[in-house]
């Protein structure tokens, strides 16, 4: 079983690829995609829907996992990480990928075993779950692993 998950975002998304094998969770592939500030909102938006489409056709995944949208005290950013997921969601139909979508709270638990983790105990556990080549990740990046990881334990897969 092989999941692209994606931690979805508009100025940075992370996207990670991980695959269980022998019931042990391989991370195949982690990246954080930013967007140029410089460019239109559509713009911004088309190279998210492409790196998603890039990365469909790259790693042929059989299910797509994100992260629902949670309460953001910044409207603006708020609606702009919605029209991702959207892009994402998309992407995913697109490709007859089924999509999982998981709360915060159900990451924090799969990952940790305790819904009141902070993101340092989260990427702690992330770096103890999976071997990762050593180098410097942004949060986004841990969150997507962290994604991948609760799909993985959370869904039996059996029908894929």
């Amino acid at each position: 079983m092989k999941v692209l998950a994606i931690d979805p975002g508009y100025d940075r998304l992370g996207i990670a690829v991980l695959e269980k094998q022998n019931n042990k969770e391989i991370a195949l592939f982690s990246a954080c995609v930013t967007t140029d500030k410089k460019k239109t909102a559509g713009e911004r938006l088309a190279h998210i829907g492409e790196e998603i489409k890039n990365a469909i056709m790259k790693w042929k995944p059989d299910a797509l996992a994100t992260e629902t949208l949670f309460l953001f005290s910044n409207q603006k950013t708020a609606f702009r990480v919605a029209e991702a997921r959207g892009v994402i969601l998309y992407e995913a139909a697109r490709a007859g990928l089924p999509a999982f979508e998981y709360t915060p709270l159900q990451i924090k638990i799969a990952v940790t075993g305790y819904g009141r983790s902070d993101k340092r105990q989260v990427t702690d556990m992330v770096i103890k779950l999976v071997a990762l080549p050593p180098r410097k990740r942004l949060d986004d990046e841990y969150d997507a692993l962290a994604i991948g990881l609760t799909c993985l334990a959370m869904e039996k897969f059996s029908t894929y």
